[in-house]
């Protein structure tokens, strides 16, 4: 797994506003174009480079796409950033103060000592 790029994924749309809602309604197409347009600038490659590094593995990719921030956790992602980005993107949808912290981690709940390692 590429957790750095993941991470930086999840880091880098956070930051913005726009991306976070462009992500929130068009989570494959910003999945795709940040894989394919963002990942090598951000990293500070060089034009044309095509390491497998800068590609996400089929499983990231789907995670990401899916909004599936418990396999986003289980692959190994920073779960701060998973929780920072997703509140950002869900928790208007929630009626109860903290709602979406709740449902987060209620669908982490699943997990135990010791977690997913997600240093990178």
């Amino acid at each position: 797994m590429s957790k750095y790029l993941v991470n930086k994924f999840l880091y880098t749309v956070d930051r913005d506003p726009d991306l976070v809602e462009r992500y929130r309604e068009d989570p494959r197409g910003t999945v795709e174009w940040w894989e394919d347009q963002e990942a090598g600038r951000i990293l500070n490659c060089h034009n044309g480079e095509a390491s497998t590094w800068l590609r996400f593995e089929d499983a990231e990719r789907a995670a990401l796409a899916g909004h599936d921030y418990p396999a986003l956790f289980e692959l190994g992602a920073h779960p701060f950033l998973t929780l920072t980005l997703f509140i950002a993107m869900f928790e208007r949808d929630y009626d109860e103060p903290l709602g979406f912290q709740k449902e987060y981690a209620r669908r982490l709940s699943h997990f135990s000592l010791p977690y997913p390692d997600y240093a990178t």
